[in-house]
């Protein structure tokens, strides 16, 4: 057994060892792989919760909970009311927190239901370098990161993702759209739904990775920059459709996409 197996049956024994557990679920490459592994030890004991609410793209919603349906997951979809918290909308640096917040809070009425049951989350090895404020909300409510355990890396968990054969194994980073909005820059429910319809344009036109970072009247474009010389060709009917909804100025950096950059 090389050592990708042996992180994985580590992995699944700590999963098996809770007997049951709620798993925060985004349709995202790391609790995919996490849910997927809680099914299977844990069957029905293993529960699948992904919050709808407006910082998550109807698109990116629907896809999740069509796999989790379609993979005979326990899925439990609940609201999550972040966006009418103003720590949350004031944008002070400290948004993750209050998102992450609400979240494990409203995963904890599953305690009340379901009796004794652990609450997870997606957090991985790589996280351990970055500044995360959702990682203190996660500590806050005795939240379990069964990937970080078993010392999982993002590289790791999209292989392990193409052995079971799960969609996200190639799926380009996501984060929520708040992440949308300059660190404080107040968050609009109005403009989060401009962003999440300028992001779709990119998404029906092919791009993989890409994100809408909103000033205001200007859509400022982060694409990979393999994708340049495409943006360039199609440069006209984008800026029309996103004009369409709701910028006057488009922008394209040129510095690219690069994962965890400020808004």
């Amino acid at each position: 057994m090389n050592l990708i197996d042996e992180k994985e049956q580590m992995l699944l024994d700590e999963l098996r060892s809770y007997g049951s557990i709620a798993v925060a679920y985004s349709g995202g490459v790391d609790s995919t792989y996490l849910a997927a592994c809680a099914h299977q030890v844990l069957g029905a004991n293993a529960m699948i919760v992904i919050a709808d609410s407006p910082s998550i793209p109807r698109e990116e919603l629907q896809q999740a909970i069509n796999m989790a349906t379609e993979r005979g997951w326990h899925l439990r979809v609940i609201k999550t009311e972040e966006h009418l918290k103003e720590d949350y909308l004031d944008n002070k640096g400290d948004r993750c927190f209050h998102c992450k917040n609400e979240l494990f809070t409203k995963m904890e009425t599953i305690l009340s239901e379901f009796g004794d049951i652990v609450l997870a989350h997606g957090a991985i090895e790589d996280d351990k370098g970055d500044v995360r404020p959702g990682t203190q909300a996660a500590a806050n409510h005795c939240v379990v990161a069964p990937l970080q355990n078993a010392g999982l890396y993002k590289k790791e968990i999209r292989i392990l993702s193409e052995r079971r054969g799960l969609p996200t194994a190639g799926k380009a980073s996501f984060a929520c759209l708040g992440s949308r909005f300059p660190t404080g820059t107040r968050i609009e429910l109005e403009a989060m739904t401009q962003v999440e319809k300028a992001e779709a344009i990119l998404s029906a036109r092919g791009y993989a990775q890409y994100r809408i970072r909103h000033h205001g009247d200007l859509c400022r474009i982060e694409i990979d920059q393999t994708d340049f010389d495409k943006m360039m060709d199609e440069r006209i009917e984008i800026v029309s459709a996103i004009k369409k909804a709701g910028y006057k100025f488009v922008a394209l950096d040129l510095s690219g996409y690069s994962m965890g950059s400020s808004a």
